[in-house]
């Protein structure tokens, strides 16, 4: 569990390929220095993503944690400076975490104390407008996964390539043939008024009883920067 004193945060960061590198060394800076970094590749139509500003479909993922006013501090000078060009051709988004493991909590903390004693007061505030859904599903899903959800109102999302880990086969659910161990995330933000649309209207057509085996599941988010 998080110290009583201190709330961790993760940050989920999709940016365009080849920009994980840069990005975490800006973070670094900003004394953010816990990463990890995957790679994945968008589903939003070309003139969406020329919308957003987004650029190439192929995406770099970072997850960071880092306390909430280190992350706070970050936000609030990085909101001062955009401008119309996603530098690094992506969105950030701020994650609360329920409970983080003591040890880790402590010692992300105590990187963070020359930080968080400047008596600075961007702690982050739970607004909870938009949330990041989570669906997992067989390999080769994820493209008509995404026309559902466009249907039920998303915009676009950010497929990532996993593999089923444990020995859990769900055999007891029906034929154990549709269970792939080659699986897709796909993640997508949206707003409070449109998530709980695209989760029935996702979980209806690909749920764990189909041959798609999907999990659904979403998280609030805190925070969402473009970056």
């Amino acid at each position: 569990m998080g110290t009583e004193q201190t709330r961790i945060v993760m940050m989920l960061s999709i940016l365009g390929r080849g920009k994980g590198k840069s990005y975490i060394s800006m973070l670094n800076s900003k004394g953010i220095r816990y990463h990890m970094q995957s790679v994945g590749y968008g589903t939003a139509s070309s003139e969406m993503m020329d919308i957003l500003g987004l650029g190439s479909n192929n995406k770099d993922v970072v997850v960071s944690y880092a306390t909430d006013r280190v992350v706070g501090d970050f936000v609030a000078e990085y909101s001062k400076n955009l401008d119309t060009t996603s530098r690094y051709g992506g969105i950030m988004m701020v994650l609360p975490l329920s409970a983080i493991n003591r040890l880790t909590a402590e010692v992300i903390s105590r990187a963070d104390k020359n930080t968080t004693e400047k008596g600075n007061d961007n702690d982050m505030k739970s607004e909870h407008k938009h949330y990041v859904i989570f669906i997992t599903v067989n390999q080769g899903f994820s493209d008509e996964v995404m026309q559902t959800a466009r249907k039920a109102g998303s915009t676009g999302g950010t497929v990532i390539r996993a593999r089923l880990a444990g020995d859990e086969k769900f055999e007891q659910l029906g034929d154990a043939d549709d269970i792939s161990e080659e699986k897709e995330i796909i993640t997508i933000l949206a707003p409070e008024n449109t998530c709980s649309q695209i989760m029935e209207a996702v979980n209806k057509e690909f749920g764990l009883m189909s041959k798609a085996r999907g999990i659904v599941c979403s998280v609030p988010v805190e925070k969402a920067l473009k970056i």
